[in-house]
């Protein structure tokens, strides 16, 4: 298992685009991928689970990733939140 921290910069937090961008990026690993805020746990491969989160600009989220190709997955999650989620 690897972890690591992150903080939301994009403006809108995570609504509905950015968490499609973050699950389209979290359904290429085997490895199980969950990010974790001050009060709930979100699975980063569920749109609803993520939209659940209500994660907002400026919050800092903490990736953990659990598998096969569990580097390469945190790796990539932290690349696509600090590129902005396409926005």
């Amino acid at each position: 298992m690897v972890t690591a921290k992150v903080v939301i910069r994009n403006l809108t937090g995570l609504h509905l685009r950015p968490a499609g961008i973050l699950c389209n990026k979290a359904i290429l690993y085997k490895s199980r991928i969950q990010f974790r805020t001050d009060t709930t746990t979100a699975n980063a491969k569920s749109v609803l689970s993520v939209l659940g989160a209500c994660v907002k600009s400026g919050d800092e989220i903490e990736f953990i990733c659990e598998g096969d190709d569990e580097q390469e997955a945190l790796d990539s999650m932290i690349k696509v939140v600090e590129e902005g989620l396409g926005e």
